[in-house]
């Protein structure tokens, strides 16, 4: 079902969280990208998906947001103006990696009908 509060909440965090993730100052995680943002239909629960340059770093920059969660939440509070604000879950997005494996298989299969 769509419910247009719940989007509209979800556009402005993916907004705010890209910035003060663009400002976080942790030498441990590098560039990191909001690629969605996922809110309950009660705005209750959050889920911002991201991916990173590196993915091989991806386990330590998961870590690293999800314990500057309280930190991350309240620079959120402070650029909303919600009653109350959604808890937050940091997940990785697969699709970009899932997108580079679907163009490794259709390059190869090019390469095989060639050859064929």
């Amino acid at each position: 079902m769509n419910y247009p509060r719940s989007n509209k909440v979800a556009k402005a965090i993916k907004e705010e969280i890209s910035e003060i993730l663009s400002k976080l100052k942790d030498p441990r995680i590098g560039m990191i990208t909001v690629t969605g943002v996922d809110v309950s239909p009660d705005l209750k629960r959050a889920i911002i998906f991201i991916s990173i340059l590196n993915s091989s770093e991806k386990k330590v920059t998961l870590n690293v947001l999800r314990k500057a969660k309280g930190h991350i939440r309240t620079k959120l509070g402070e650029k909303l103006s919600l009653k109350f604000l959604p808890d937050l879950e940091f997940k990785w997005d697969e699709s970009m990696e899932r997108g580079a494996r679907i163009s490794e298989i259709i390059h190869r299969i090019r390469e095989e009908e060639g050859e064929g």
